[in-house]
């Protein structure tokens, strides 16, 4: 698929990975929507953005609110693309340092965001994505992200890990099940990239997140995760693959 020209919903647009695929999906000629939380800096980052791109407020998991986000990139042309990068942490354990039982609260709020959010967003996007004409033998492509969690999860990362093992095992099964409508499906599986989310640590915890990747020794750059993003949709027979983007990182258990 030509990137140029396309319109794409990226989700988790104002910072982060999801701000950079926003960028270097308008570099490479698209039209973008981005959809985040209202209280963020959205409307800012699409302004410094530019090339129109749209700014909408949404809750992944509201149908609703996905649908406007939708409605709005309607408006801009077809649909072909949607980056699904949004998503939250929450660390708990199964058993808590005074013995008591994790928070089943958290647990829950952590994989409705991050599971239950990427199929809203998968399913609105495909629906979407399924009404426009096929180009040289498919519609679009739908991105989602994982997390290396997925695989190595860290003590205190169950909700996380369970989430985002949730997002690996619907990729092949939502690119089997749409492969009918030509629209892939493919899963980006990031190590420790250097988000604003990391920004909060001390030099000393960043240090040592990145001396252990073994090469390149260091964060990874939101860029790079945009970089294959964007290969992702312009490849046609990259589908229903998770593929990491960890710099041969393999957590170790805290």
């Amino acid at each position: 698929m030509k990137i140029e020209g396309i319109v794409a919903v990226v989700t988790g647009g104002a910072s982060g990975l999801g701000r950079a695929s926003a960028e270097r999906l308008v570099a490479q000629g698209a039209k973008v929507v981005i959809a985040d939380l209202e209280g963020s800096n959205g409307a800012a980052v699409a302004e410094e953005i530019g090339g129109g791109t749209r700014f909408v407020a949404a809750d992944v998991t509201s149908e609703a609110q996905m649908e406007a986000v939708f409605d709005a990139a309607d408006e801009m042309g077809a649909v072909r693309a949607v980056v699904h990068c949004a998503g939250r942490g929450g660390p708990i354990r199964v058993v808590d340092k005074n013995g008591f039982p994790g928070s089943l609260e958290t647990y829950e709020t952590v994989v409705r965001i991050n599971l239950i959010g990427s199929f809203n967003v998968l399913r609105l996007g495909a629906a979407r994505i399924a009404k426009t004409d096929s180009v040289d033998g498919e519609r679009g492509a739908v991105v989602l992200t994982a997390s290396v969690a997925a695989y190595e999860g860290q003590i205190g990362q169950i909700p996380y890990a369970s989430a985002k093992a949730g997002v690996v095992g619907m990729t092949l099964v939502a690119a089997r099940d749409l492969a009918g409508r030509q629209i892939r499906v493919c899963t980006i599986a990031p190590g420790t990239f250097d988000t604003p989310i990391l920004s909060r640590l001390t030099d000393e915890v960043r240090g040592s997140l990145a001396r252990a990747v073994p090469h390149p020794a260091r964060l990874g750059h939101p860029d790079e995760f945009a970089m294959l993003a964007c290969h992702i949709l312009e490849n046609p027979m990259l589908n229903g693959e998770t593929i990491r983007l960890d710099g041969a990182i393999r957590m170790p258990p805290r």
